[in-house]
């Protein structure tokens, strides 16, 4: 089971801080969206470990299939 889910379509703006590590939901399974919470561990994906360079919103992808994961790049609208 390593099939992406897609937790929404469109992306979670999220205010993130510098220097603070994020780790971006790459399977869809989580209940703590885009963030992961360990439930990829049934699939052979893993989480996208992201260290916030300056305090600021992103945008991080909902759909899963960004081509700049874990931001959003609008694939969204395409799926």
């Amino acid at each position: 089971m390593s099939e992406v889910v897609i937790a929404q379509k469109g992306p979670y703006p999220i205010d993130v801080e510098a220097g603070k590590t994020y780790y971006w939901c790459a399977c869809g399974r989580s209940a703590k969206q885009p963030f992961c919470d360990g439930s990829h561990k049934t699939t052979s994906l893993t989480p996208v470990k992201v260290v916030a360079e300056s305090t600021t919103k992103a945008w991080f992808c909902g759909c899963k299939h960004s081509g700049k994961k874990p931001y959003c790049d609008g694939t969204h609208g395409r799926i």
